[in-house]
Protein backbone atom coordinates (compact mmCIF):
# COMPACT_ATOMS: atom_id res chain seq x y z
CA UNK A 1 0.00 0.00 0.00
CA UNK A 2 1.29 3.48 -0.85
CA UNK A 3 1.81 6.24 1.66
CA UNK A 4 -0.65 9.11 1.10
CA UNK A 5 0.99 11.96 -0.81
CA UNK A 6 -0.24 14.39 1.84
CA UNK A 7 1.64 12.50 4.56
CA UNK A 8 4.91 12.44 2.58
CA UNK A 9 4.54 16.10 1.62
CA UNK A 10 4.11 17.11 5.23
CA UNK A 11 7.32 15.30 6.20
CA UNK A 12 9.16 17.15 3.42
CA UNK A 13 7.74 20.52 4.42
CA UNK A 14 8.61 20.00 8.09
CA UNK A 15 12.22 19.01 7.41
CA UNK A 16 14.77 21.03 5.50
CA UNK A 17 17.10 18.94 3.36
CA UNK A 18 20.07 20.52 5.16
CA UNK A 19 18.64 19.42 8.52
CA UNK A 20 18.55 15.78 7.42
CA UNK A 21 21.84 15.81 5.52
CA UNK A 22 23.78 17.62 8.28
CA UNK A 23 23.33 14.59 10.53
CA UNK A 24 25.69 12.75 8.16
CA UNK A 25 27.61 15.46 6.29
CA UNK A 26 29.35 18.52 7.73
CA UNK A 27 27.82 21.38 5.73
CA UNK A 28 28.96 24.96 5.16
CA UNK A 29 26.75 27.76 3.87
CA UNK A 30 27.65 29.10 0.42
CA UNK A 31 25.15 31.61 -0.95
CA UNK A 32 21.73 29.96 -1.19
CA UNK A 33 23.24 26.47 -0.94
CA UNK A 34 25.24 24.32 1.46
CA UNK A 35 28.38 22.42 0.47
CA UNK A 36 30.21 19.46 1.98
CA UNK A 37 32.27 16.36 1.27
CA UNK A 38 30.39 13.65 -0.57
CA UNK A 39 28.98 10.86 1.62
CA UNK A 40 29.07 8.58 -1.44
CA UNK A 41 32.78 8.90 -2.26
CA UNK A 42 36.05 9.67 -0.45
CA UNK A 43 37.18 13.15 -1.48
CA UNK A 44 39.19 16.11 -0.25
CA UNK A 45 37.46 18.88 -2.20
CA UNK A 46 33.70 19.36 -1.50
CA UNK A 47 31.52 18.38 -4.44
CA UNK A 48 28.27 17.76 -2.55
CA UNK A 49 25.59 20.49 -2.51
CA UNK A 50 22.26 20.94 -0.74
CA UNK A 51 19.54 23.36 -1.78
CA UNK A 52 16.74 23.80 0.78
CA UNK A 53 14.72 26.06 -1.47
CA UNK A 54 14.54 23.44 -4.23
CA UNK A 55 14.40 20.57 -1.69
CA UNK A 56 17.18 18.42 -3.16
CA UNK A 57 20.83 17.41 -2.77
CA UNK A 58 23.30 16.76 -5.61
CA UNK A 59 26.70 15.10 -5.63
CA UNK A 60 28.85 16.22 -8.57
CA UNK A 61 31.39 13.45 -7.92
CA UNK A 62 28.91 10.58 -8.24
CA UNK A 63 25.84 12.24 -9.85
CA UNK A 64 23.72 11.11 -6.89
CA UNK A 65 20.67 13.37 -6.63
CA UNK A 66 17.40 13.35 -4.71
CA UNK A 67 15.22 14.45 -1.80
CA UNK A 68 15.37 13.62 1.90
CA UNK A 69 13.84 10.17 1.40
CA UNK A 70 16.44 9.28 -1.24
CA UNK A 71 19.25 10.51 1.01
CA UNK A 72 18.21 8.45 4.03
CA UNK A 73 17.65 5.33 1.89
CA UNK A 74 21.09 5.61 0.29
CA UNK A 75 23.16 6.63 3.30
CA UNK A 76 21.51 4.36 5.86
CA UNK A 77 20.72 1.43 3.55
CA UNK A 78 17.01 1.52 4.46
CA UNK A 79 13.90 0.53 2.58
CA UNK A 80 11.48 3.31 1.64
CA UNK A 81 9.03 2.50 4.43
CA UNK A 82 11.82 2.51 7.02
CA UNK A 83 13.08 5.86 5.71
CA UNK A 84 9.58 7.31 5.99
CA UNK A 85 9.24 6.13 9.60
CA UNK A 86 12.66 7.54 10.49
CA UNK A 87 11.97 10.94 8.95
CA UNK A 88 8.43 11.13 10.34
CA UNK A 89 9.88 10.61 13.80
CA UNK A 90 12.47 13.35 13.17
CA UNK A 91 9.65 15.65 12.00
CA UNK A 92 7.60 14.96 15.14
CA UNK A 93 4.80 13.21 13.24
CA UNK A 94 2.82 10.10 14.10
CA UNK A 95 3.85 6.91 12.29
CA UNK A 96 1.61 5.78 9.47
CA UNK A 97 0.41 2.21 10.15
CA UNK A 98 -1.80 1.27 7.15
CA UNK A 99 -4.50 -0.18 9.36
CA UNK A 100 -8.15 -0.29 8.28
CA UNK A 101 -8.63 2.72 10.50
CA UNK A 102 -5.91 4.58 8.58
CA UNK A 103 -7.61 3.76 5.29
CA UNK A 104 -10.86 5.23 6.60
CA UNK A 105 -9.00 8.27 7.92
CA UNK A 106 -7.33 8.80 4.55
CA UNK A 107 -10.70 8.64 2.77
CA UNK A 108 -12.19 11.08 5.28
CA UNK A 109 -9.22 13.39 4.80
CA UNK A 110 -9.73 13.53 1.05
CA UNK A 111 -13.42 14.37 1.54
CA UNK A 112 -12.56 16.95 4.22
CA UNK A 113 -10.12 18.68 1.83
CA UNK A 114 -12.68 18.65 -0.96
CA UNK A 115 -15.34 20.26 1.27
CA UNK A 116 -13.00 23.03 2.40
CA UNK A 117 -11.66 23.70 -1.08
CA UNK A 118 -15.18 24.04 -2.50
CA UNK A 119 -16.38 26.15 0.40
CA UNK A 120 -13.42 28.57 0.30
CA UNK A 121 -13.47 28.89 -3.49
CA UNK A 122 -17.19 29.69 -3.56
CA UNK A 123 -17.09 32.47 -0.95
CA UNK A 124 -13.80 33.85 -2.25
CA UNK A 125 -15.29 34.27 -5.73
CA UNK A 126 -18.38 35.80 -4.15
CA UNK A 127 -16.48 38.67 -2.52
CA UNK A 128 -14.52 39.30 -5.71
CA UNK A 129 -17.43 39.24 -8.14
CA UNK A 130 -20.70 39.75 -6.26
CA UNK A 131 -21.16 43.53 -6.38
CA UNK A 132 -24.09 43.37 -3.95
CA UNK A 133 -21.71 42.58 -1.07
CA UNK A 134 -21.03 46.27 -0.51
CA UNK A 135 -20.81 46.04 3.30
CA UNK A 136 -18.10 43.38 3.17
CA UNK A 137 -16.21 45.12 0.38
CA UNK A 138 -16.35 48.46 2.19
CA UNK A 139 -15.02 46.81 5.34
CA UNK A 140 -11.98 45.44 3.47
CA UNK A 141 -11.34 48.84 1.89
CA UNK A 142 -11.59 50.43 5.32
CA UNK A 143 -8.88 48.03 6.47
CA UNK A 144 -6.74 49.12 3.48
CA UNK A 145 -6.88 45.73 1.77
CA UNK A 146 -6.65 45.58 -2.00
CA UNK A 147 -7.74 42.85 -4.39
CA UNK A 148 -4.16 41.52 -4.28
CA UNK A 149 -4.36 40.69 -0.56
CA UNK A 150 -7.86 39.23 -0.94
CA UNK A 151 -6.60 36.91 -3.70
CA UNK A 152 -3.33 35.99 -1.99
CA UNK A 153 -5.04 34.89 1.23
CA UNK A 154 -8.23 33.69 -0.50
CA UNK A 155 -10.32 35.86 1.78
CA UNK A 156 -14.09 35.39 1.43
CA UNK A 157 -17.39 36.51 2.86
CA UNK A 158 -20.34 34.38 3.99
CA UNK A 159 -23.67 36.17 3.69
CA UNK A 160 -26.16 35.90 6.53
CA UNK A 161 -28.67 33.86 4.56
CA UNK A 162 -26.12 31.64 2.79
CA UNK A 163 -26.70 27.91 2.84
CA UNK A 164 -23.81 26.13 1.20
CA UNK A 165 -24.80 22.98 3.05
CA UNK A 166 -27.51 22.41 0.46
CA UNK A 167 -24.88 22.52 -2.31
CA UNK A 168 -22.73 19.88 -0.59
CA UNK A 169 -25.25 17.43 0.92
CA UNK A 170 -25.71 15.44 -2.31
CA UNK A 171 -21.95 14.87 -2.65
CA UNK A 172 -20.99 14.24 1.00
CA UNK A 173 -22.70 12.47 3.86
CA UNK A 174 -24.08 14.34 6.83
CA UNK A 175 -21.46 13.07 9.29
CA UNK A 176 -18.44 14.34 7.34
CA UNK A 177 -20.15 17.70 6.69
CA UNK A 178 -20.77 18.24 10.40
CA UNK A 179 -17.24 17.07 11.28
CA UNK A 180 -15.87 19.78 8.99
CA UNK A 181 -17.01 22.39 11.54
CA UNK A 182 -18.47 24.61 8.82
CA UNK A 183 -22.09 23.92 9.81
CA UNK A 184 -24.12 23.18 12.91
CA UNK A 185 -27.69 22.07 13.50
CA UNK A 186 -30.22 24.71 14.57
CA UNK A 187 -32.45 22.41 16.61
CA UNK A 188 -35.35 24.89 16.77
CA UNK A 189 -35.59 25.17 13.00
CA UNK A 190 -34.15 21.71 12.37
CA UNK A 191 -31.87 23.09 9.67
CA UNK A 192 -28.11 23.25 9.21
CA UNK A 193 -26.67 26.73 9.66
CA UNK A 194 -23.45 28.30 8.39
CA UNK A 195 -21.11 28.76 11.36
CA UNK A 196 -19.39 31.73 9.67
CA UNK A 197 -22.47 33.52 8.37
CA UNK A 198 -22.17 37.30 8.18
CA UNK A 199 -18.38 37.10 8.57
CA UNK A 200 -15.24 37.73 6.57
CA UNK A 201 -13.45 34.35 6.40
CA UNK A 202 -9.70 33.65 6.42
CA UNK A 203 -8.69 30.13 5.28
CA UNK A 204 -6.27 28.38 7.66
CA UNK A 205 -3.94 26.03 5.78
CA UNK A 206 -1.80 23.22 7.08
CA UNK A 207 1.96 23.31 6.55
CA UNK A 208 1.53 21.86 3.05
CA UNK A 209 -0.96 24.53 1.97
CA UNK A 210 -4.19 22.49 2.25
CA UNK A 211 -7.12 24.37 3.91
CA UNK A 212 -8.07 22.71 7.20
CA UNK A 213 -10.00 25.43 9.06
CA UNK A 214 -11.31 28.98 8.99
CA UNK A 215 -11.09 32.15 10.99
CA UNK A 216 -14.11 34.46 10.83
CA UNK A 217 -14.40 38.19 11.60
CA UNK A 218 -17.77 39.83 12.06
CA UNK A 219 -18.17 43.11 10.16
CA UNK A 220 -20.95 44.43 12.36
CA UNK A 221 -20.26 46.08 15.68
CA UNK A 222 -22.38 44.48 18.40
CA UNK A 223 -21.96 43.26 21.93
CA UNK A 224 -23.37 39.77 21.72
CA UNK A 225 -21.22 38.31 18.93
CA UNK A 226 -17.54 37.47 19.32
CA UNK A 227 -15.44 39.64 17.00
CA UNK A 228 -13.39 36.62 15.86
CA UNK A 229 -14.22 32.92 15.83
CA UNK A 230 -12.29 29.90 14.56
CA UNK A 231 -13.37 26.53 13.27
CA UNK A 232 -13.96 24.10 16.11
CA UNK A 233 -11.33 21.38 16.50
CA UNK A 234 -11.86 18.52 14.07
CA UNK A 235 -10.04 15.26 13.35
CA UNK A 236 -7.86 17.27 10.93
CA UNK A 237 -7.66 20.67 12.60
CA UNK A 238 -5.98 21.21 15.98
CA UNK A 239 -5.53 24.87 16.90
CA UNK A 240 -2.46 24.29 19.05
CA UNK A 241 -0.64 22.44 16.26
CA UNK A 242 -1.15 24.94 13.44
CA UNK A 243 -0.34 28.56 12.64
CA UNK A 244 -1.99 30.93 10.20
CA UNK A 245 0.19 31.64 7.12
CA UNK A 246 2.88 29.09 8.08
CA UNK A 247 2.56 27.43 4.67
CA UNK A 248 3.69 30.66 2.97
CA UNK A 249 6.08 32.01 5.63
CA UNK A 250 8.13 28.80 5.87
CA UNK A 251 9.15 29.17 2.23
CA UNK A 252 11.10 32.30 3.19
CA UNK A 253 13.22 30.55 5.81
CA UNK A 254 16.08 29.97 3.36
CA UNK A 255 16.44 33.76 2.99
CA UNK A 256 15.23 35.13 6.33
CA UNK A 257 16.25 33.82 9.76
CA UNK A 258 13.42 35.33 11.83
CA UNK A 259 9.63 35.19 11.90
CA UNK A 260 7.04 37.49 13.49
CA UNK A 261 4.37 35.75 15.56
CA UNK A 262 1.28 37.95 15.88
CA UNK A 263 -2.21 37.54 17.31
CA UNK A 264 -4.61 38.13 14.44
CA UNK A 265 -5.34 37.30 10.81
CA UNK A 266 -5.47 40.99 9.89
CA UNK A 267 -2.03 41.51 11.45
CA UNK A 268 -0.61 38.86 9.12
CA UNK A 269 -2.38 40.32 6.08
CA UNK A 270 -1.42 43.90 7.03
CA UNK A 271 2.28 43.10 7.45
CA UNK A 272 2.31 41.02 4.26
CA UNK A 273 0.73 43.90 2.35
CA UNK A 274 3.73 46.17 3.04
CA UNK A 275 6.27 43.47 2.22
CA UNK A 276 6.84 41.76 5.60
CA UNK A 277 5.81 38.23 4.70
CA UNK A 278 7.74 36.27 7.34
CA UNK A 279 4.77 36.43 9.71
CA UNK A 280 2.37 33.92 11.25
CA UNK A 281 -0.46 34.07 13.79
CA UNK A 282 -1.58 31.72 16.50
CA UNK A 283 -5.22 30.72 16.34
CA UNK A 284 -6.99 32.36 19.25
CA UNK A 285 -5.39 30.15 21.90
CA UNK A 286 -2.36 30.47 24.15
CA UNK A 287 0.92 29.76 22.39
CA UNK A 288 1.72 26.04 22.58
CA UNK A 289 4.94 24.01 22.75
CA UNK A 290 4.04 22.43 19.42
CA UNK A 291 3.77 25.80 17.68
CA UNK A 292 7.20 26.86 18.98
CA UNK A 293 8.77 23.55 17.91
CA UNK A 294 7.28 23.92 14.42
CA UNK A 295 8.65 27.46 14.04
CA UNK A 296 12.06 26.36 15.37
CA UNK A 297 12.31 23.94 12.45
CA UNK A 298 12.37 26.85 10.03
CA UNK A 299 13.57 30.01 11.80
CA UNK A 300 16.39 31.02 14.17
CA UNK A 301 14.52 33.82 15.93
CA UNK A 302 10.81 33.92 16.79
CA UNK A 303 9.72 37.53 17.43
CA UNK A 304 6.45 37.55 19.36
CA UNK A 305 4.58 40.78 18.66
CA UNK A 306 1.18 40.97 20.32
CA UNK A 307 -1.16 43.95 20.61
CA UNK A 308 0.05 46.96 22.60
CA UNK A 309 -2.65 46.82 25.26
CA UNK A 310 -3.13 45.09 28.60
CA UNK A 311 -4.61 41.91 27.11
CA UNK A 312 -1.76 41.78 24.57
CA UNK A 313 0.80 42.11 27.37
CA UNK A 314 -0.85 39.35 29.40
CA UNK A 315 -0.91 37.09 26.33
CA UNK A 316 2.78 37.82 25.78
CA UNK A 317 3.60 36.90 29.37
CA UNK A 318 1.71 33.59 29.06
CA UNK A 319 3.54 32.95 25.79
CA UNK A 320 6.91 33.71 27.40
CA UNK A 321 6.44 31.43 30.40
CA UNK A 322 5.21 28.60 28.20
CA UNK A 323 7.63 28.92 25.28
CA UNK A 324 10.83 29.45 27.30
CA UNK A 325 10.69 25.71 27.97
CA UNK A 326 11.48 25.12 24.30
CA UNK A 327 14.54 27.41 24.09
CA UNK A 328 17.35 25.71 22.19
CA UNK A 329 21.01 26.51 21.49
CA UNK A 330 21.34 28.70 18.38
CA UNK A 331 17.62 29.58 18.61
CA UNK A 332 16.08 32.75 20.03
CA UNK A 333 12.64 33.83 21.18
CA UNK A 334 12.20 37.60 21.37
CA UNK A 335 9.37 39.97 22.26
CA UNK A 336 8.37 43.21 20.58
CA UNK A 337 5.95 45.51 22.41
CA UNK A 338 4.14 48.09 20.31
CA UNK A 339 2.95 51.46 21.65
CA UNK A 340 -0.19 51.27 23.77
CA UNK A 341 -3.34 50.76 21.69
CA UNK A 342 -1.51 49.67 18.55
CA UNK A 343 -1.53 46.28 16.86
CA UNK A 344 0.89 45.26 14.07
CA UNK A 345 -1.67 46.04 11.36
CA UNK A 346 -2.49 49.52 12.65
CA UNK A 347 1.16 50.29 13.35
CA UNK A 348 2.43 49.48 9.84
CA UNK A 349 -0.52 51.29 8.23
CA UNK A 350 0.55 54.44 10.07
CA UNK A 351 4.32 54.09 9.99
CA UNK A 352 5.29 51.79 7.12
CA UNK A 353 7.72 48.92 6.65
CA UNK A 354 11.05 50.67 7.28
CA UNK A 355 9.85 52.17 10.56
CA UNK A 356 8.51 48.79 11.74
CA UNK A 357 11.83 47.05 10.95
CA UNK A 358 13.80 49.81 12.70
CA UNK A 359 11.44 49.63 15.68
CA UNK A 360 12.07 45.87 15.83
CA UNK A 361 15.86 46.31 15.85
CA UNK A 362 15.74 48.95 18.57
CA UNK A 363 12.99 47.57 20.80
CA UNK A 364 12.87 43.77 20.74
CA UNK A 365 14.07 42.04 23.90
CA UNK A 366 14.97 38.43 24.56
CA UNK A 367 12.52 36.14 26.33
CA UNK A 368 14.60 35.87 29.52
CA UNK A 369 14.99 39.67 29.69
CA UNK A 370 11.22 40.11 29.36
CA UNK A 371 10.46 37.56 32.08
CA UNK A 372 13.03 39.09 34.45
CA UNK A 373 11.80 42.64 33.84
CA UNK A 374 8.16 41.63 34.39
CA UNK A 375 8.70 39.94 37.75
CA UNK A 376 11.14 42.64 38.88
CA UNK A 377 8.29 45.15 38.54
CA UNK A 378 6.17 42.97 40.87
CA UNK A 379 8.87 42.92 43.53
CA UNK A 380 9.17 45.10 46.64
CA UNK A 381 12.58 45.78 48.12
CA UNK A 382 12.25 43.50 51.13
CA UNK A 383 13.65 40.03 51.90
CA UNK A 384 10.32 38.18 51.59
CA UNK A 385 9.48 39.72 48.23
CA UNK A 386 13.00 39.11 46.90
CA UNK A 387 12.82 35.48 48.04
CA UNK A 388 9.54 34.97 46.15
CA UNK A 389 11.07 36.72 43.13
CA UNK A 390 14.11 34.44 43.07
CA UNK A 391 12.03 31.33 43.69
CA UNK A 392 9.78 32.17 40.74
CA UNK A 393 12.70 32.77 38.37
CA UNK A 394 14.44 29.57 39.48
CA UNK A 395 11.25 27.63 38.75
CA UNK A 396 10.99 29.17 35.27
CA UNK A 397 14.64 28.38 34.51
CA UNK A 398 14.17 24.83 35.78
CA UNK A 399 11.30 24.29 33.30
CA UNK A 400 13.68 24.69 30.31
CA UNK A 401 14.25 21.35 28.62
CA UNK A 402 17.72 21.95 27.19
CA UNK A 403 20.32 21.59 29.96
CA UNK A 404 22.78 24.12 28.52
CA UNK A 405 20.16 26.83 28.05
CA UNK A 406 18.74 26.04 31.49
CA UNK A 407 22.16 26.66 33.04
CA UNK A 408 22.76 29.93 31.24
CA UNK A 409 19.29 31.37 31.85
CA UNK A 410 19.55 30.55 35.57
CA UNK A 411 22.99 32.18 35.65
CA UNK A 412 21.52 35.27 33.95
CA UNK A 413 18.63 35.47 36.44
CA UNK A 414 20.90 35.07 39.49
CA UNK A 415 23.43 37.63 38.22
CA UNK A 416 20.62 40.15 37.68
CA UNK A 417 19.13 39.45 41.11
CA UNK A 418 22.51 39.91 42.79
CA UNK A 419 22.84 43.33 41.18
CA UNK A 420 19.64 44.42 42.97
CA UNK A 421 20.89 43.61 46.47
CA UNK A 422 23.67 45.49 48.31
CA UNK A 423 24.93 42.32 50.00
CA UNK A 424 25.37 40.53 46.69
CA UNK A 425 27.17 43.57 45.30
CA UNK A 426 29.78 43.52 48.02
CA UNK A 427 31.70 40.97 45.98
CA UNK A 428 31.65 43.17 42.90
CA UNK A 429 34.44 45.72 42.64
CA UNK A 430 33.22 48.94 41.08
CA UNK A 431 36.38 50.82 40.34
CA UNK A 432 34.91 54.24 40.75
CA UNK A 433 33.84 53.54 44.34
CA UNK A 434 36.76 51.44 45.58
CA UNK A 435 38.59 52.91 48.58
CA UNK A 436 42.24 51.99 49.07
CA UNK A 437 43.28 52.05 52.70
CA UNK A 438 46.74 53.46 51.97
CA UNK A 439 45.15 56.45 50.24
CA UNK A 440 42.54 57.36 52.84
CA UNK A 441 44.45 60.46 53.81
CA UNK A 442 43.71 61.93 50.39
CA UNK A 443 39.92 61.99 50.89
CA UNK A 444 39.86 65.77 50.75
CA UNK A 445 41.44 65.79 47.32
CA UNK A 446 39.08 63.09 46.17
CA UNK A 447 36.10 65.25 47.12
CA UNK A 448 37.51 68.09 45.02
CA UNK A 449 37.66 65.78 41.99
CA UNK A 450 34.03 64.68 41.77
CA UNK A 451 33.88 65.76 38.15
CA UNK A 452 36.61 63.23 37.35
CA UNK A 453 36.04 59.51 36.95
CA UNK A 454 37.70 56.96 39.20
CA UNK A 455 39.88 55.66 36.42
CA UNK A 456 41.18 59.17 35.61
CA UNK A 457 42.22 59.65 39.25
CA UNK A 458 44.07 56.35 39.23
CA UNK A 459 45.81 57.30 36.00
CA UNK A 460 46.85 60.65 37.53
CA UNK A 461 48.55 58.77 40.36
CA UNK A 462 50.33 56.47 37.94
CA UNK A 463 51.58 59.38 35.82
CA UNK A 464 52.64 61.37 38.91
CA UNK A 465 54.58 58.35 40.18
CA UNK A 466 56.43 57.93 36.87
CA UNK A 467 57.02 61.63 36.15
CA UNK A 468 58.64 62.13 39.56
CA UNK A 469 60.87 59.04 39.30
CA UNK A 470 62.04 59.07 35.69
CA UNK A 471 65.47 57.54 36.29
CA UNK A 472 64.12 54.66 38.37
CA UNK A 473 61.49 53.75 35.75
CA UNK A 474 63.98 54.15 32.93
CA UNK A 475 65.99 51.38 34.57
CA UNK A 476 62.83 49.31 35.30
CA UNK A 477 60.74 50.08 32.26
CA UNK A 478 59.39 46.50 32.16
CA UNK A 479 57.26 47.37 35.20
CA UNK A 480 55.15 49.91 33.33
CA UNK A 481 55.33 49.21 29.59
CA UNK A 482 52.31 46.87 29.56
CA UNK A 483 50.01 48.98 31.74
CA UNK A 484 46.81 50.02 29.94
CA UNK A 485 45.29 53.50 30.34
CA UNK A 486 41.76 54.45 29.28
CA UNK A 487 41.19 58.23 29.18
CA UNK A 488 42.47 59.73 25.94
CA UNK A 489 44.50 62.65 27.39
CA UNK A 490 46.24 60.53 30.00
CA UNK A 491 46.96 57.85 27.42
CA UNK A 492 48.75 60.40 25.19
CA UNK A 493 50.88 61.64 28.09
CA UNK A 494 51.76 58.10 29.14
CA UNK A 495 52.77 57.10 25.61
CA UNK A 496 54.93 60.23 25.21
CA UNK A 497 56.73 59.60 28.53
CA UNK A 498 57.12 55.88 27.83
CA UNK A 499 58.62 56.56 24.39
CA UNK A 500 61.15 58.93 25.91
CA UNK A 501 62.04 56.43 28.64
CA UNK A 502 62.69 53.73 26.05
CA UNK A 503 65.13 56.03 24.21
CA UNK A 504 67.52 55.68 27.21
CA UNK A 505 68.19 59.43 27.03
CA UNK A 506 68.22 61.54 30.17
CA UNK A 507 65.38 64.07 30.15
CA UNK A 508 63.01 66.16 32.23
CA UNK A 509 59.22 66.43 31.93
CA UNK A 510 59.57 70.03 30.73
CA UNK A 511 61.40 68.72 27.63
CA UNK A 512 58.36 66.70 26.50
CA UNK A 513 55.62 68.44 24.50
CA UNK A 514 52.89 68.12 27.13
CA UNK A 515 50.30 70.81 27.82
CA UNK A 516 51.39 72.44 31.14
CA UNK A 517 47.74 72.60 32.23
CA UNK A 518 47.54 68.82 32.03
CA UNK A 519 50.69 68.49 34.12
CA UNK A 520 49.17 70.87 36.69
CA UNK A 521 46.00 68.78 36.73
CA UNK A 522 48.00 65.63 37.41
CA UNK A 523 49.97 67.32 40.20
CA UNK A 524 46.77 68.62 41.79
CA UNK A 525 44.63 65.49 41.74
CA UNK A 526 47.20 62.67 42.02
CA UNK A 527 46.32 61.49 45.50
CA UNK A 528 49.47 59.39 45.66
CA UNK A 529 51.71 62.47 45.99
CA UNK A 530 51.25 62.73 49.76
CA UNK A 531 52.39 59.15 50.27
CA UNK A 532 55.39 59.65 47.96
CA UNK A 533 56.44 62.80 49.78
CA UNK A 534 56.63 60.78 53.01
CA UNK A 535 58.52 57.91 51.34
CA UNK A 536 60.86 59.68 48.93
CA UNK A 537 63.74 57.25 49.29
CA UNK A 538 61.70 54.08 49.82
CA UNK A 539 61.92 52.37 46.41
CA UNK A 540 60.21 49.25 47.70
CA UNK A 541 57.24 51.31 48.90
CA UNK A 542 57.07 53.06 45.51
CA UNK A 543 56.99 49.74 43.62
CA UNK A 544 54.26 48.53 46.00
CA UNK A 545 52.15 51.57 45.14
CA UNK A 546 52.76 50.97 41.44
CA UNK A 547 51.56 47.39 41.83
CA UNK A 548 48.36 48.58 43.55
CA UNK A 549 47.62 51.10 40.81
CA UNK A 550 48.41 48.61 38.05
CA UNK A 551 46.12 45.99 39.62
CA UNK A 552 43.26 48.48 39.94
CA UNK A 553 43.58 49.56 36.31
CA UNK A 554 43.60 45.94 35.21
CA UNK A 555 40.45 45.26 37.24
CA UNK A 556 38.79 48.26 35.65
CA UNK A 557 39.59 46.80 32.23
CA UNK A 558 38.23 43.40 33.29
CA UNK A 559 35.01 44.94 34.64
CA UNK A 560 34.48 46.87 31.43
CA UNK A 561 34.99 43.74 29.31
CA UNK A 562 32.73 41.69 31.60
CA UNK A 563 29.90 44.27 31.31
CA UNK A 564 30.20 44.25 27.51
CA UNK A 565 30.08 40.44 27.39
CA UNK A 566 27.17 40.26 29.86
CA UNK A 567 25.20 42.61 27.60
CA UNK A 568 26.04 40.39 24.64
CA UNK A 569 25.20 37.21 26.60
CA UNK A 570 21.77 38.57 27.61
CA UNK A 571 20.89 38.61 23.91
CA UNK A 572 22.57 35.52 22.42
CA UNK A 573 22.96 33.11 25.38
CA UNK A 574 26.09 31.83 23.65
CA UNK A 575 28.11 29.17 25.48
CA UNK A 576 31.39 30.71 24.32
CA UNK A 577 30.36 34.14 25.63
CA UNK A 578 29.35 32.60 28.96
CA UNK A 579 32.70 30.80 29.29
CA UNK A 580 34.59 33.99 28.44
CA UNK A 581 32.70 35.87 31.17
CA UNK A 582 33.54 33.19 33.72
CA UNK A 583 37.23 33.27 32.75
CA UNK A 584 37.38 37.06 33.10
CA UNK A 585 35.66 36.88 36.49
CA UNK A 586 38.25 34.34 37.64
CA UNK A 587 41.03 36.73 36.60
CA UNK A 588 39.28 39.56 38.44
CA UNK A 589 39.01 37.49 41.63
CA UNK A 590 42.70 36.60 41.41
CA UNK A 591 43.57 40.26 41.16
Amino acid sequence: MKYPKEYLDEIKTRLKVSTVVSKVVSLKKRGKEFIGLSPFKTEKTPSFTVNDEKEFYHCFATSEHGNIFDFVIKTQNLKFGEAVKSLANLAGMRPYTFSKQDEVREKNWQEYCSIYNQYIKFYHVEILKNESLTIARDYLKKRNLTKNEVKKFKIGFVERNSNFYEKLKDEFNEKILIESGLFYLDEKKNTYVERFRDRIIFPINNISGQPIGLGGRTIKENNYLAKYINSPETPFFKKGSNLYNLDLARKLSNKIDHVYLVEGYMDVVGLSKIGIENVVANLGTSLTDKQILILNQFFEDIIICFDGDESGYKAALRAAENSIKELQPEKQISFLFLPDGEDPDSYVNKNGKVNFIDFTKQSKISIHQFIFNHYKKQTDNNPSSMAIFEKKLRAIAKSIKDDFIKKYVLEYFLEKISSLTPHSNMGKKHFYSKKIKSLQSTQKHFNESKSLSGVELKEFSLLYLIMNNLEIFQDNIYLIENIKLFSSENKLIFEAVLSKLKSKEKFTIEEIAIDPQLVDKINKFASIKHILNNNQNDQEKMFGLLEEISRDLKNYDLEFRIEELESKFSKDLSESTFNEIRELKKQKNIN
